[in-house]
């Protein structure tokens, strides 16, 4: 579906951001990754996403939180890959701790990466959406771009901020063949968050099964983990013709978080 199409996915070397150029690639698309890690495990993957699809992938160690970095990165991408069809911005950082005690170095940084470089990386890679008259931009937000917990007052502005951003992109390329949605998924599975599960079940001496219920508990009442692959394949959905006229959209996948 997405042969001859190249995708930017920020934050993709690991965890929600590989899920979906995973599946991205799979549908066809040429790949530009980004994110940190081990420079070598970084060219085994992609050299095995390549070989494995069938597509052209390249990879950007761009930092977000530099202005001239996050439009680099869609530059790269035109440069090695030919043209930015698909955007899917989800590179994120999280602090936790009450508003009145927030370190502002990480809120400068919170907002840097979540929120700006969304519109950094947008505004560079619409010229060339316009030029083609189609364009997918997928935002990976959050269910706190629609809802607040405590002690994450960074995250949730930046997370509404960017639901807001994709209201606003939705409404300027509403006649142009581009769309712009967000993605808001609740509690994923991922190698960290199974740390987390890990660490809390030595702690409390639970059992895994018990660990994975007791952290879900409080906020999904699915009591599952949505999975990286799953928000892959609500993102080329998302691409599809299907999808034409789905812009604007914050679309929830939370086991129900948002349903209470």
């Amino acid at each position: 579906m997405l042969k001859g199409k190249v995708a930017v996915v920020t934050g993709s070397t690991s965890g929600i951001g590989l899920g979906i150029a995973r599946q991205l690639a799979a549908a066809g698309a040429d790949l530009m990754l980004n994110g940190f890690g081990d420079a070598a495990a970084i060219e085994a993957l992609r050299k095995e996403l390549a070989a494995t699809h069938g597509v052209r992938v390249a990879y950007s160690a761009a930092d977000l939180s530099k202005p001239e970095q996050a439009t680099g990165l869609v530059e790269s991408a035109l440069k090695e890959l030919g043209s930015v069809d698909v955007l899917v911005n989800n590179a994120g950082i999280q602090h936790v701790a009450p508003v009145h005690e927030f370190p502002l170095e990480r809120w400068d940084a919170l907002i840097a990466i979540n929120l700006s470089a969304v519109f950094l990386t947008t505004r560079a890679a619409l010229p060339g959406m316009f030029k083609r008259k189609w364009g997918r931009i997928i935002n990976i937000a959050s269910v706190h771009g629609l809802v607040a917990s405590v002690d994450k007052s960074a995250y949730v502005a930046s997370k509404h901020g960017v639901i807001g951003l994709t209201k606003a992109v939705a409404l300027e390329t509403a006649t142009t063949g581009i769309t712009c949605n967000a993605i808001c998924p609740g509690w994923v599975l991922t190698p960290l968050v199974q740390k987390q599960i890990d660490a809390l079940g030595e702690r409390e001496k639970l059992d895994p099964e018990a660990a994975k219920n007791a952290l879900l508990a409080e906020k999904q009442p699915s009591l599952d983990f949505a999975t990286p692959e799953q928000l892959g394949g609500l993102a080329v959905f998302l691409c599809s013709d299907h999808a034409a006229q789905l812009t604007g959209a914050s679309l929830p996948m939370d086991g129900g978080w948002l349903a209470r």
